[in-house]
């Protein structure tokens, strides 16, 4: 029973990785459809994993920047919810969940939210992994840190826990 209900699993993250791969290539509506699909049939009490790894590319598959946000929203409540999970596995999600809400706030011009999130992402860093994803993720946030810290008008700016 239990290795069925395992290779069930395995087949909703293996559908899951095929919209993911549509949505790197560009086809976003299909994606959005795909994993959209998966959601429906999982449900908001469905496989906590799941569900996180869900709302974080259907957050990525919004063309609405209010609808990315309630996505990624989704994805972090999820993941905060896996406490039956190795707790390493858990907290290295938490710099790219925080990222992706900075990212949001930024383009629904929220530079104060944004910069919140971009700090809880910074300070999540040191669960990251010294590897492609983890600097990719590292580089990421020093991207929209400099971003935010040049915001026309507003000048340099500390982000919450630096000084001045």
């Amino acid at each position: 029973m239990r290795e069925q209900q395992e290779a069930s699993e395995d087949a909703v993250m293996t559908r899951i990785g095929q919209a993911v791969i549509l949505l790197h290539a560009g086809d976003r509506e299909e994606a959005r459809n795909r994993l959209g699909e998966i959601w429906s049939e999982i449900g908001e009490e469905g496989d906590g994993l799941h569900r996180c790894t869900l709302a974080h590319y259907l957050a990525d598959a919004q063309d609405d920047p209010g609808d990315e946000l309630a996505w990624d929203l989704r994805a972090l409540t999820a993941a905060e919810g896996l406490a039956d999970r190795p707790r390493e596995a858990v907290r290295a999600f938490y710099p790219a969940l925080h990222l992706s809400l900075a990212a949001d706030y930024v383009k629904l011009r929220r530079p104060e939210a944004a910069r919140v999130h971009l700090a809880r992402a910074r300070a999540a860093t040191a669960e990251l992994s010294d590897d492609g994803y983890g600097d990719g993720v590292r580089a990421a946030i020093a991207r929209l840190e400099r971003r935010l810290a040049t915001e026309p008008g507003q000048g340099p700016r500390p982000f919450p826990g630096q000084s001045p």
